[in-house]
Protein backbone atom coordinates (compact mmCIF):
# COMPACT_ATOMS: atom_id res chain seq x y z
CA UNK A 1 0.00 0.00 0.00
CA UNK A 2 1.09 3.24 -0.65
CA UNK A 3 3.01 5.30 1.81
CA UNK A 4 0.97 8.42 1.66
CA UNK A 5 -2.28 6.05 2.93
CA UNK A 6 -0.50 5.55 6.37
CA UNK A 7 -2.23 7.59 9.11
CA UNK A 8 -0.39 8.36 12.39
CA UNK A 9 -1.74 6.57 15.70
CA UNK A 10 -3.53 9.90 16.57
CA UNK A 11 -5.00 10.74 13.23
CA UNK A 12 -6.66 7.31 13.35
CA UNK A 13 -7.44 7.57 17.24
CA UNK A 14 -9.63 10.93 16.12
CA UNK A 15 -10.85 9.86 13.14
CA UNK A 16 -12.46 7.05 15.56
CA UNK A 17 -13.99 9.14 17.36
CA UNK A 18 -15.59 11.08 14.77
CA UNK A 19 -17.04 8.38 12.64
CA UNK A 20 -17.79 6.38 15.95
CA UNK A 21 -15.89 3.13 14.87
CA UNK A 22 -12.46 2.07 13.69
CA UNK A 23 -11.98 2.48 10.17
CA UNK A 24 -11.44 -0.59 8.05
CA UNK A 25 -8.78 0.37 5.73
CA UNK A 26 -5.96 2.00 5.13
CA UNK A 27 -6.51 6.35 4.73
CA UNK A 28 -4.54 9.29 5.27
CA UNK A 29 -5.94 12.55 6.32
CA UNK A 30 -5.99 15.15 3.35
CA UNK A 31 -8.26 17.80 4.97
CA UNK A 32 -8.57 19.61 8.24
CA UNK A 33 -10.33 22.46 9.98
CA UNK A 34 -8.50 25.23 11.07
CA UNK A 35 -8.05 23.33 14.77
CA UNK A 36 -6.53 20.10 13.02
CA UNK A 37 -9.43 18.54 13.48
CA UNK A 38 -9.76 15.37 10.75
CA UNK A 39 -12.61 16.47 7.92
CA UNK A 40 -11.98 14.36 4.88
CA UNK A 41 -9.72 11.12 4.69
CA UNK A 42 -8.77 9.47 1.70
CA UNK A 43 -8.96 5.71 1.74
CA UNK A 44 -7.31 2.86 0.04
CA UNK A 45 -9.52 1.54 -2.98
CA UNK A 46 -9.53 -2.15 -0.71
CA UNK A 47 -10.80 -2.79 3.20
CA UNK A 48 -8.63 -4.46 4.96
CA UNK A 49 -10.77 -7.90 4.16
CA UNK A 50 -9.96 -7.29 0.43
CA UNK A 51 -13.50 -5.92 -0.02
CA UNK A 52 -13.56 -3.09 -2.51
CA UNK A 53 -14.00 0.42 -1.48
CA UNK A 54 -15.15 2.61 -4.79
CA UNK A 55 -15.02 5.53 -2.72
CA UNK A 56 -11.46 7.45 -2.21
CA UNK A 57 -12.72 11.13 -0.18
CA UNK A 58 -14.86 9.96 3.47
CA UNK A 59 -16.54 13.03 5.16
CA UNK A 60 -15.42 12.55 8.67
CA UNK A 61 -16.67 16.04 10.14
CA UNK A 62 -19.93 15.60 11.86
CA UNK A 63 -20.76 19.14 11.47
CA UNK A 64 -20.22 19.10 7.55
CA UNK A 65 -22.01 15.28 7.18
CA UNK A 66 -25.16 16.98 9.25
CA UNK A 67 -24.78 19.90 6.79
CA UNK A 68 -24.69 17.61 3.87
CA UNK A 69 -27.01 15.22 4.93
CA UNK A 70 -30.14 18.51 5.26
CA UNK A 71 -29.30 19.06 1.54
CA UNK A 72 -29.52 15.52 0.17
CA UNK A 73 -33.08 15.27 2.46
CA UNK A 74 -34.15 18.45 0.63
CA UNK A 75 -34.10 16.34 -2.82
CA UNK A 76 -30.32 17.96 -3.17
CA UNK A 77 -29.59 14.42 -5.17
CA UNK A 78 -32.21 15.29 -7.73
CA UNK A 79 -31.24 18.96 -8.19
CA UNK A 80 -27.59 18.46 -8.37
CA UNK A 81 -27.74 16.11 -11.06
CA UNK A 82 -30.47 18.26 -12.59
CA UNK A 83 -28.57 21.42 -12.54
CA UNK A 84 -24.66 20.15 -13.21
CA UNK A 85 -23.72 19.44 -16.61
CA UNK A 86 -23.73 16.35 -17.80
CA UNK A 87 -20.92 16.03 -19.51
CA UNK A 88 -18.93 17.67 -16.71
CA UNK A 89 -20.11 15.26 -14.40
CA UNK A 90 -18.99 12.01 -16.96
CA UNK A 91 -15.81 13.38 -17.20
CA UNK A 92 -15.84 14.01 -13.07
CA UNK A 93 -16.54 10.45 -12.73
CA UNK A 94 -13.78 9.30 -14.82
CA UNK A 95 -11.07 11.34 -13.46
CA UNK A 96 -12.24 9.84 -10.05
CA UNK A 97 -11.99 6.35 -11.31
CA UNK A 98 -8.36 7.28 -12.41
CA UNK A 99 -7.42 8.54 -9.45
CA UNK A 100 -8.54 5.91 -7.35
CA UNK A 101 -7.15 3.32 -9.43
CA UNK A 102 -4.06 4.48 -9.87
CA UNK A 103 -3.65 2.82 -5.72
CA UNK A 104 -4.32 -0.42 -6.67
CA UNK A 105 -1.40 -2.48 -7.60
CA UNK A 106 -0.96 -3.57 -11.12
CA UNK A 107 -0.70 -7.36 -10.87
CA UNK A 108 -3.99 -7.39 -8.39
CA UNK A 109 -5.94 -10.56 -9.25
CA UNK A 110 -10.28 -10.58 -7.77
CA UNK A 111 -12.99 -7.94 -7.64
CA UNK A 112 -11.94 -4.48 -7.56
CA UNK A 113 -13.67 -1.17 -7.05
CA UNK A 114 -15.52 0.14 -10.25
CA UNK A 115 -17.47 3.31 -11.70
CA UNK A 116 -16.59 6.90 -9.67
CA UNK A 117 -17.92 9.13 -7.54
CA UNK A 118 -19.09 6.50 -5.06
CA UNK A 119 -19.20 4.11 -7.13
CA UNK A 120 -21.27 4.92 -9.42
CA UNK A 121 -20.80 5.73 -13.62
CA UNK A 122 -23.88 8.13 -14.32
CA UNK A 123 -25.63 10.76 -12.55
CA UNK A 124 -25.10 11.69 -8.82
CA UNK A 125 -25.17 8.83 -6.19
CA UNK A 126 -23.92 10.49 -2.70
CA UNK A 127 -23.76 14.24 -2.36
CA UNK A 128 -21.09 13.50 0.44
CA UNK A 129 -18.40 11.83 -1.85
CA UNK A 130 -18.57 14.62 -4.09
CA UNK A 131 -17.72 16.96 -1.56
CA UNK A 132 -15.02 15.15 0.05
CA UNK A 133 -13.67 15.03 -3.39
CA UNK A 134 -13.92 18.60 -3.67
CA UNK A 135 -12.72 20.06 -0.32
CA UNK A 136 -9.35 17.78 -1.24
CA UNK A 137 -8.83 19.65 -4.07
CA UNK A 138 -10.71 17.60 -6.68
CA UNK A 139 -12.40 18.93 -9.94
CA UNK A 140 -15.63 18.15 -9.09
CA UNK A 141 -18.79 19.87 -10.39
CA UNK A 142 -21.32 18.40 -8.20
CA UNK A 143 -18.84 19.19 -5.09
CA UNK A 144 -18.59 23.02 -6.16
CA UNK A 145 -22.90 23.01 -6.26
CA UNK A 146 -22.65 21.54 -2.89
CA UNK A 147 -20.30 23.73 -1.57
CA UNK A 148 -22.02 26.85 -2.78
CA UNK A 149 -25.28 25.88 -1.56
CA UNK A 150 -24.04 24.96 2.56
CA UNK A 151 -20.83 26.56 3.50
CA UNK A 152 -22.22 29.51 4.68
CA UNK A 153 -24.19 26.89 7.31
CA UNK A 154 -20.40 25.72 8.72
CA UNK A 155 -18.96 26.94 11.97
CA UNK A 156 -16.00 24.93 12.64
CA UNK A 157 -15.61 23.50 16.04
CA UNK A 158 -12.64 23.71 18.00
CA UNK A 159 -11.23 20.69 19.88
CA UNK A 160 -11.91 20.99 22.59
CA UNK A 161 -15.77 20.74 21.97
CA UNK A 162 -15.82 17.27 21.65
CA UNK A 163 -16.71 16.44 25.21
CA UNK A 164 -19.51 18.11 24.86
CA UNK A 165 -21.52 16.26 21.83
CA UNK A 166 -24.39 14.28 22.13
CA UNK A 167 -23.86 10.65 20.75
CA UNK A 168 -26.25 8.50 19.32
CA UNK A 169 -27.05 4.68 17.91
CA UNK A 170 -29.37 3.09 15.82
CA UNK A 171 -30.25 -0.17 15.57
CA UNK A 172 -31.47 -1.46 12.57
CA UNK A 173 -32.45 -5.43 13.62
CA UNK A 174 -35.15 -8.19 11.90
CA UNK A 175 -38.17 -6.75 13.67
CA UNK A 176 -37.67 -3.16 14.88
CA UNK A 177 -35.27 -0.03 14.10
CA UNK A 178 -34.16 1.74 17.22
CA UNK A 179 -32.97 5.02 18.34
CA UNK A 180 -30.89 6.35 21.68
CA UNK A 181 -29.68 9.54 21.90
CA UNK A 182 -27.57 10.73 25.06
CA UNK A 183 -26.43 13.78 26.01
CA UNK A 184 -22.54 14.18 27.48
CA UNK A 185 -23.38 13.68 30.88
CA UNK A 186 -25.18 10.18 29.90
CA UNK A 187 -28.80 11.41 30.38
CA UNK A 188 -31.24 9.98 27.79
CA UNK A 189 -32.72 12.36 25.22
CA UNK A 190 -34.28 10.55 23.02
CA UNK A 191 -35.08 6.63 22.56
CA UNK A 192 -37.70 5.43 20.14
CA UNK A 193 -38.61 1.43 19.34
CA UNK A 194 -40.01 0.98 15.66
CA UNK A 195 -41.47 -2.23 14.65
CA UNK A 196 -40.21 -1.99 10.69
CA UNK A 197 -40.22 -5.58 10.21
CA UNK A 198 -36.84 -5.32 7.89
CA UNK A 199 -36.25 -9.03 8.15
CA UNK A 200 -39.74 -10.09 6.89
CA UNK A 201 -39.21 -13.11 4.55
CA UNK A 202 -35.61 -12.99 4.91
CA UNK A 203 -35.35 -16.58 6.26
CA UNK A 204 -36.92 -17.70 3.01
CA UNK A 205 -35.37 -15.49 0.44
CA UNK A 206 -32.36 -14.29 1.57
CA UNK A 207 -33.15 -10.91 0.40
CA UNK A 208 -34.49 -7.91 2.13
CA UNK A 209 -38.28 -6.98 0.48
CA UNK A 210 -39.01 -3.67 -1.07
CA UNK A 211 -41.54 -3.04 1.25
CA UNK A 212 -39.73 -3.83 4.45
CA UNK A 213 -36.49 -1.41 3.35
CA UNK A 214 -39.22 1.36 2.05
CA UNK A 215 -40.99 0.74 6.25
CA UNK A 216 -37.44 1.04 7.43
CA UNK A 217 -36.42 3.96 5.55
CA UNK A 218 -39.57 6.50 6.54
CA UNK A 219 -38.36 5.14 10.23
CA UNK A 220 -34.98 6.59 9.55
CA UNK A 221 -35.92 9.27 7.78
CA UNK A 222 -38.01 10.37 11.19
CA UNK A 223 -34.61 9.10 13.15
CA UNK A 224 -32.64 11.85 11.00
CA UNK A 225 -34.63 15.03 11.74
CA UNK A 226 -34.79 13.57 15.72
CA UNK A 227 -30.84 13.72 15.54
CA UNK A 228 -30.89 17.19 13.92
CA UNK A 229 -33.01 18.37 16.59
CA UNK A 230 -30.75 17.41 19.16
CA UNK A 231 -27.85 18.74 17.48
CA UNK A 232 -26.11 15.79 15.21
CA UNK A 233 -24.63 14.08 17.61
CA UNK A 234 -22.22 11.49 16.59
CA UNK A 235 -23.48 8.23 15.43
CA UNK A 236 -23.20 5.04 15.09
CA UNK A 237 -25.66 2.72 13.18
CA UNK A 238 -25.35 -1.19 12.96
CA UNK A 239 -27.66 -3.89 11.23
CA UNK A 240 -27.72 -7.38 12.55
CA UNK A 241 -29.34 -10.40 11.70
CA UNK A 242 -31.65 -9.69 8.70
CA UNK A 243 -28.71 -7.45 7.03
CA UNK A 244 -26.07 -10.69 7.81
CA UNK A 245 -28.47 -12.92 5.68
CA UNK A 246 -29.87 -10.80 3.00
CA UNK A 247 -27.68 -10.77 -0.62
CA UNK A 248 -29.06 -6.97 -1.69
CA UNK A 249 -28.38 -5.69 2.04
CA UNK A 250 -25.51 -3.17 -0.33
CA UNK A 251 -28.28 -1.66 -1.67
CA UNK A 252 -30.33 -1.33 1.57
CA UNK A 253 -27.43 0.51 3.20
CA UNK A 254 -27.05 2.68 0.02
CA UNK A 255 -30.11 4.57 0.58
CA UNK A 256 -29.70 4.61 4.52
CA UNK A 257 -26.38 6.22 3.74
CA UNK A 258 -28.48 8.54 1.93
CA UNK A 259 -31.40 9.43 4.42
CA UNK A 260 -28.95 9.36 7.24
CA UNK A 261 -25.36 10.60 6.33
CA UNK A 262 -24.04 7.42 8.09
CA UNK A 263 -23.89 4.24 6.68
CA UNK A 264 -24.94 1.09 8.60
CA UNK A 265 -22.57 -1.01 10.01
CA UNK A 266 -23.21 -5.14 9.18
CA UNK A 267 -22.05 -6.02 12.45
CA UNK A 268 -21.17 -9.93 13.39
CA UNK A 269 -23.11 -11.81 15.80
CA UNK A 270 -20.55 -11.84 18.21
CA UNK A 271 -20.11 -8.06 18.08
CA UNK A 272 -23.60 -7.48 18.65
CA UNK A 273 -23.40 -9.60 21.72
CA UNK A 274 -20.52 -7.60 22.88
CA UNK A 275 -22.46 -4.83 21.97
CA UNK A 276 -25.35 -5.97 24.12
CA UNK A 277 -23.38 -7.36 27.09
CA UNK A 278 -21.81 -3.70 27.95
CA UNK A 279 -25.53 -2.05 27.66
CA UNK A 280 -27.84 -4.86 29.06
CA UNK A 281 -25.48 -5.08 32.54
CA UNK A 282 -25.68 -1.12 33.08
CA UNK A 283 -27.35 -0.42 36.11
CA UNK A 284 -28.26 -4.04 36.93
CA UNK A 285 -25.65 -5.43 40.06
CA UNK A 286 -24.33 -8.69 38.00
CA UNK A 287 -22.99 -11.46 40.29
CA UNK A 288 -19.55 -11.45 39.63
CA UNK A 289 -19.12 -15.54 39.62
CA UNK A 290 -20.66 -15.83 36.93
CA UNK A 291 -23.78 -14.31 34.80
CA UNK A 292 -25.62 -15.76 31.39
CA UNK A 293 -26.82 -12.22 29.27
CA UNK A 294 -30.06 -13.95 26.63
CA UNK A 295 -30.62 -11.02 23.83
CA UNK A 296 -33.75 -12.22 21.96
CA UNK A 297 -34.12 -10.28 18.48
CA UNK A 298 -36.14 -10.79 15.38
CA UNK A 299 -33.53 -13.32 13.59
CA UNK A 300 -31.12 -14.17 16.11
CA UNK A 301 -30.25 -14.81 19.81
CA UNK A 302 -27.18 -13.46 21.28
CA UNK A 303 -26.12 -15.85 24.61
CA UNK A 304 -23.17 -13.62 26.40
CA UNK A 305 -21.44 -15.19 29.58
CA UNK A 306 -19.57 -12.92 31.91
CA UNK A 307 -18.18 -12.42 35.11
CA UNK A 308 -16.66 -8.91 36.09
CA UNK A 309 -16.78 -8.98 31.93
CA UNK A 310 -17.85 -10.17 28.65
CA UNK A 311 -15.49 -13.58 28.93
CA UNK A 312 -17.78 -15.44 26.16
CA UNK A 313 -20.15 -14.89 23.60
CA UNK A 314 -22.53 -16.93 21.10
CA UNK A 315 -25.01 -15.65 18.39
CA UNK A 316 -27.87 -18.74 17.37
CA UNK A 317 -30.02 -18.01 14.19
CA UNK A 318 -32.92 -17.91 16.49
CA UNK A 319 -35.50 -14.84 16.93
CA UNK A 320 -39.08 -13.80 17.36
CA UNK A 321 -39.78 -13.46 13.15
CA UNK A 322 -37.47 -16.37 12.28
CA UNK A 323 -39.51 -19.13 14.48
CA UNK A 324 -42.62 -17.54 13.32
CA UNK A 325 -42.09 -17.38 9.50
CA UNK A 326 -40.36 -20.49 9.80
CA UNK A 327 -42.33 -22.77 12.34
CA UNK A 328 -45.97 -21.00 13.37
CA UNK A 329 -47.94 -20.91 10.49
CA UNK A 330 -51.45 -21.37 12.13
CA UNK A 331 -53.52 -18.87 14.56
CA UNK A 332 -53.46 -20.08 16.65
CA UNK A 333 -50.66 -22.06 16.40
CA UNK A 334 -51.19 -26.17 15.97
CA UNK A 335 -49.21 -27.61 19.37
CA UNK A 336 -47.29 -29.59 16.52
CA UNK A 337 -45.82 -26.03 15.59
CA UNK A 338 -44.71 -24.77 18.96
CA UNK A 339 -42.82 -28.31 19.45
CA UNK A 340 -40.73 -27.40 16.58
CA UNK A 341 -40.03 -24.54 17.25
CA UNK A 342 -39.04 -24.54 20.46
CA UNK A 343 -37.13 -27.85 19.62
CA UNK A 344 -35.29 -26.08 16.87
CA UNK A 345 -34.04 -23.67 19.85
CA UNK A 346 -32.53 -26.51 21.96
CA UNK A 347 -30.68 -28.02 19.35
CA UNK A 348 -29.08 -24.92 18.28
CA UNK A 349 -28.72 -24.23 22.40
CA UNK A 350 -27.45 -27.51 22.66
CA UNK A 351 -24.48 -26.94 20.09
CA UNK A 352 -23.89 -23.80 22.22
CA UNK A 353 -23.69 -26.14 25.75
CA UNK A 354 -21.17 -28.50 23.40
CA UNK A 355 -18.83 -25.53 22.89
CA UNK A 356 -19.16 -24.07 26.60
CA UNK A 357 -20.58 -27.04 28.81
CA UNK A 358 -20.06 -24.55 32.16
CA UNK A 359 -23.02 -21.99 30.91
CA UNK A 360 -25.62 -24.39 32.25
CA UNK A 361 -24.19 -23.95 35.63
CA UNK A 362 -24.67 -20.00 35.58
CA UNK A 363 -27.17 -18.75 38.14
CA UNK A 364 -27.47 -15.17 37.48
CA UNK A 365 -29.18 -14.89 34.25
CA UNK A 366 -30.31 -11.37 32.82
CA UNK A 367 -32.54 -10.89 29.76
CA UNK A 368 -33.31 -8.18 27.69
CA UNK A 369 -34.38 -6.96 24.41
CA UNK A 370 -37.94 -6.43 23.22
CA UNK A 371 -39.23 -10.04 23.30
CA UNK A 372 -38.36 -10.99 26.99
CA UNK A 373 -39.57 -7.18 28.27
CA UNK A 374 -42.81 -7.65 26.47
CA UNK A 375 -43.09 -11.10 28.07
CA UNK A 376 -41.95 -9.08 31.04
CA UNK A 377 -44.71 -6.67 30.41
CA UNK A 378 -47.45 -8.59 30.08
CA UNK A 379 -47.36 -10.48 33.07
CA UNK A 380 -47.17 -7.28 35.04
CA UNK A 381 -49.97 -6.12 32.74
CA UNK A 382 -49.14 -2.65 31.65
CA UNK A 383 -51.81 -0.81 30.75
CA UNK A 384 -48.78 2.23 29.69
CA UNK A 385 -45.23 0.83 29.17
CA UNK A 386 -42.68 1.56 32.10
CA UNK A 387 -39.60 0.79 31.96
CA UNK A 388 -38.22 1.73 35.59
CA UNK A 389 -41.10 -0.82 36.57
CA UNK A 390 -39.52 -3.74 34.51
CA UNK A 391 -35.90 -2.70 35.09
CA UNK A 392 -34.31 -5.46 37.61
CA UNK A 393 -37.77 -7.40 37.39
CA UNK A 394 -37.53 -10.74 38.64
CA UNK A 395 -39.77 -13.24 35.62
CA UNK A 396 -40.05 -16.36 36.99
CA UNK A 397 -39.88 -19.62 34.85
CA UNK A 398 -43.48 -19.89 35.63
CA UNK A 399 -44.40 -17.00 34.30
CA UNK A 400 -42.66 -16.91 31.37
CA UNK A 401 -44.75 -20.42 30.44
CA UNK A 402 -47.62 -19.16 31.81
CA UNK A 403 -47.54 -16.16 29.45
CA UNK A 404 -46.57 -18.75 26.27
CA UNK A 405 -49.52 -20.72 27.39
CA UNK A 406 -51.92 -17.89 27.03
CA UNK A 407 -50.50 -15.81 23.79
CA UNK A 408 -49.92 -19.24 22.02
CA UNK A 409 -53.53 -20.49 22.36
CA UNK A 410 -55.03 -17.27 21.50
CA UNK A 411 -55.91 -16.14 18.03
CA UNK A 412 -54.20 -12.87 16.88
CA UNK A 413 -57.31 -11.24 16.83
CA UNK A 414 -57.99 -11.95 20.76
CA UNK A 415 -53.94 -11.75 21.78
CA UNK A 416 -53.77 -7.81 20.70
CA UNK A 417 -55.63 -6.95 23.83
CA UNK A 418 -53.24 -8.55 26.69
CA UNK A 419 -52.05 -5.34 28.43
CA UNK A 420 -48.55 -4.99 27.68
CA UNK A 421 -48.14 -6.69 23.87
CA UNK A 422 -47.83 -3.98 21.49
CA UNK A 423 -50.04 -4.63 18.78
CA UNK A 424 -46.81 -4.63 16.09
CA UNK A 425 -45.23 -7.34 17.84
CA UNK A 426 -48.09 -9.30 19.24
CA UNK A 427 -47.75 -11.50 15.49
CA UNK A 428 -44.26 -12.72 16.26
CA UNK A 429 -44.54 -12.66 20.00
CA UNK A 430 -45.17 -16.10 20.39
CA UNK A 431 -42.18 -16.83 18.03
CA UNK A 432 -40.01 -15.49 20.78
CA UNK A 433 -41.65 -16.88 23.74
CA UNK A 434 -40.58 -20.49 22.00
CA UNK A 435 -36.92 -19.46 22.26
CA UNK A 436 -37.11 -18.43 25.40
CA UNK A 437 -39.22 -21.49 26.84
CA UNK A 438 -36.68 -23.27 25.00
CA UNK A 439 -33.84 -21.82 27.08
CA UNK A 440 -35.21 -21.38 30.37
CA UNK A 441 -36.15 -25.23 30.04
CA UNK A 442 -32.98 -26.35 28.98
CA UNK A 443 -31.37 -23.98 31.61
CA UNK A 444 -33.23 -25.43 34.11
CA UNK A 445 -33.12 -21.77 35.47
CA UNK A 446 -35.85 -20.48 37.45
CA UNK A 447 -35.80 -17.14 36.92
CA UNK A 448 -33.82 -14.19 34.79
CA UNK A 449 -33.42 -10.56 36.04
CA UNK A 450 -35.16 -8.69 33.41
CA UNK A 451 -32.87 -4.82 31.97
CA UNK A 452 -34.55 -2.50 29.78
CA UNK A 453 -30.71 -1.61 28.62
CA UNK A 454 -29.64 -2.99 25.52
CA UNK A 455 -27.14 -3.35 22.14
CA UNK A 456 -28.35 0.88 21.89
CA UNK A 457 -27.04 1.62 25.30
CA UNK A 458 -23.74 -0.31 24.93
CA UNK A 459 -23.02 1.28 21.76
CA UNK A 460 -23.42 4.83 23.34
CA UNK A 461 -21.81 4.11 26.09
CA UNK A 462 -18.57 3.43 23.90
CA UNK A 463 -19.18 6.50 21.74
CA UNK A 464 -19.02 8.60 25.20
CA UNK A 465 -16.01 6.91 26.46
CA UNK A 466 -14.00 7.61 23.08
CA UNK A 467 -14.71 11.24 23.32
Amino acid sequence: MNNDLIASPHDRELVTQLLGREPHSAFAVVVRNSAGIPVVIKNAPFLDDGTPMPTLYWLCSPEVLVAVSRLEAAGGVNDAEAQVDSNELEDAHRRYQAERDAYIPGDHVGPRPSGGVAGTRIGVKCLHAHYAWHLAGGDDPVGRWVAERIEGQLVEKPEGNFSQVNVAAIDIGTNSTNLLIVDHNGITLERQVNVTRLGQGVDKTRTLSPGAIDRTMECLAKYRELLHAHGAPRLRVVASSASRDATNRDDFFDRAEQVLGARPELISGEEEARLAYRGATSHVEVDKNGHLIIDIGGGSTELIVGTSQLSRAHSIDAGAVRMTERHLQHDPPHPEELLNAIGEVQDLFDDVVRANPSITQIQQIIGTAGTIVTIAAVELGQQVFDANELHGFRLTRDAIEDVFRTLATESLSDRIHNPGLPRDRADVIVGGCCVLVALMRTLGADELIVSTNNILDGICAELRSNI
